[in-house]
């Protein structure tokens, strides 16, 4: 027996008799939090998230240049001078170069600046790049601004309605003045290339990615002098494209590489587009064109054109599709 005291009384309740009691008011009391685990009015969390479970825009809208707009007037940036003269008196800073001083810089100078406590041979530089990568001179290695891609990638997104988990091809990637855009948007490992050119090649893997901070998206770009895309293994793409690079590339290499693309492009969906022309096909007649790519189980859909956002340009392109079956 164990003695339960009270003010009045002494009370002896049999251990049995205690242990029902405590039993049943554990039940008791896991019922009531089960009860309240399980109320109609949900548990409701503040954490916030900056990614997005929504596809991320791939056109500049109109709301976007409206709120740009916004910011100039903001700060009283009116319009841009219109002479070398006028751009150079607001080049202010510690030591305002342009880019052949820069270079001339990093030449004389093996870099910028050093450890005193140490040689002058050591470098701590994890991936040594060259100085005319350093000062960007491949960015006028096309024939318009390098802020054309952006232009390109804006178009070539939004015809097709891309998501981040297609996958992409580009034949000639060259820098990646497009592809870098494709890079930044696609999933991890969404984004291919063919390209023939060395320079191009450093400049895409030695600089723009790294710089880019894109390494982590290990985009598949592949030296190919022969538009073999076997090398790209089965992979099936829901955009193809090439960027006047058939203008430069004889028309029997050019099949070559549309009957590659023809057996990975996705059926029905998938979209190969060709800028400026296509005369790799239209110089074999209409019928013939027709005929050949039928062959290959493509279809021409129809050509379309875009503008630039940031300067006087427009560009023309020529959509093919997979046909079904």
């Amino acid at each position: 027996m164990i003695p339960f005291s009270s003010s009045s009384n002494r009370i002896t309740v049999p251990v049995p008799a205690l242990l029902v009691f405590a039993a049943s008011f554990a039940a008791l009391l896991l019922l009531l939090i089960s009860s309240s685990t399980h109320s109609s009015t949900p548990i409701t969390t503040t954490t916030t998230c900056s990614c997005s479970s929504t596809t991320p825009p791939t056109t500049t809208s109109s709301s976007d240049l409206a709120w740009l707009k916004s910011q100039l007037t903001l700060n009283s940036l009116g319009d841009p001078p219109t002479t070398p003269e006028a751009w150079h008196s607001l080049r202010k800073g510690i030591n305002p170069r342009t880019r052949e001083q820069q270079l001339q810089d990093l030449r004389q100078f093996k870099g910028i600046s050093h450890y005193e406590s140490e040689p002058e041979a050591s470098n701590h530089t994890a991936l040594p790049c060259p100085g005319e990568l350093l000062v960007e001179e491949h960015h006028s290695n096309y024939g318009e601004p390098w802020a054309g891609g952006r232009d390109v990638f804006e178009f070539l997104a939004s015809a097709v309605s891309l998501s981040p988990s297609a996958r992409v091809l580009e034949i000639g990637c060259g820098t990646l003045r497009v592809g870098l855009h494709f890079v930044r948007y696609l999933d991890l490992g969404g984004f291919h290339c063919l390209e023939r050119d060395e320079l191009s090649l450093m400049a895409a893997l030695r600089y723009e990615l790294p710089s880019q901070g894109l390494l982590h998206k290990r985009p598949r770009i592949l030296r190919s002098e022969d538009m073999d895309l076997g090398r790209l293994g089965e992979v099936r793409f829901d955009l193809v494209y090439a960027s006047a690079v058939f203008l430069h590339v004889p028309d029997k290499l050019v099949w070559v590489a549309v009957e590659g693309i023809s057996k990975r492009l996705e059926v029905g969906e998938g979209r190969l587009f060709v800028s400026h022309n296509v005369k790799f096909c239209t110089r074999l007649g209409a019928d013939e064109c027709a005929r050949r790519l039928k062959g290959l189980g493509l279809e021409y859909v129809g050509k379309r054109t875009h503008d630039s956002l940031l300067f006087n340009h427009y560009e023309i392109w020529f959509e093919f599709r997979r046909l079904k079956g």
